[in-house]
């Protein structure tokens, strides 16, 4: 009872709001956070893409162990390693389930396992560098490179929603609860509650909908009045605004260490 209770605490929209903002506020520490915006795109290109066009489990294998020391290295919140694996694990049963239905054997699970090396080496590539990059750190990252200010604005904001608006959704959802009737027989496996709560939990999106339909048009409303639009697409601001960032000796070893260690599994193995 009391690892139920441990678990169940971990898993509260309070938590997870906490668990939010470490991930976007709280990696500032790392070796990785503290290296330049486009270092990170780079290095993501690479291990974002390449993975799907290898066939080699050797290499595939080595580099997913690579990525596992840069998630520890980037402090990854275990809110989201456990959501990642949930979602392997999902995608994996689901196809699983599908080939043997569609006539598939035992021999089907070796290609789901490499497929399923492939998703995890992306996943954890992805979750290391967009969690050691602040939304500030990410907007000015994708003004560095070209993109332009209303894109990376709305990337950051929504970084910066995110937690509010989770909080939001259980402020609806509680409240859809508390007006509601739950049912009196709970039913086979629970599967009256199960409904009940999955009817509340839709239901709850369309409240939380129109709600930050309102709070973006609030938003731009503001950012229109402070002249934003100016600031997107004028050269000066955006110079002075990126003036910080450059890359360090840092930058240029972290590529050339990955680099020698992927020249290293593709000549060793």
């Amino acid at each position: 009872m009391e690892y139920t209770r441990k678990f169940a605490d971990k898993l509260s929209v309070e938590q997870m709001k906490i668990e939010l903002l470490n991930t976007a506020y709280g990696n500032d520490h790392t070796f990785l956070a503290r290296l330049d915006p486009r270092t990170l795109f780079i290095w993501y290109l690479f291990f974002g893409i390449v993975p799907w066009f290898l066939h080699d489990v050797k290499v595939l294998i080595g580099m997913c162990a690579f990525m596992i020391i840069t998630t520890y290295m980037a402090k990854i919140s275990p809110l989201i390693i456990f959501i990642l694996c949930l979602g392997l694990l999902g995608q994996g049963g689901y196809l699983l389930i599908v080939s043997f239905f569609f006539g598939g054997d035992l021999s089907t699970i070796l290609p789901l396992l490499v497929l399923t090396l492939k998703l995890s080496t992306i996943s954890l590539a992805s979750i290391t560098v967009f969690c050691s990059m602040n939304p500030d750190k990410l907007s000015d990252g994708l003004l560095k490179i070209k993109v332009p200010g209303q894109v990376s604005f709305s990337i950051a904001y929504g970084y910066r929603m995110l937690p509010t608006l989770l909080e939001e959704y259980h402020h609806v959802f509680q409240s859809f609860r508390l007006r509601g009737k739950a049912p009196e027989k709970r039913g086979f496996f629970y599967i009256n509650s199960i409904s009940y709560f999955v009817k509340i939990a839709m239901f709850s999106f369309y409240p939380l909908l129109l709600s930050t339909a309102k709070r973006a048009r609030t938003t731009v409303e503001a950012l229109e009045t402070k002249g934003s639009m100016y600031g997107f697409n004028h050269p000066e601001v955006r110079k002075l605004k990126l003036a910080a960032l450059k890359m360090k000796r840092n930058d240029y070893f972290f590529l050339f260490g990955s680099s020698v260690y992927v020249f290293a599994l593709f000549i060793l193995l």
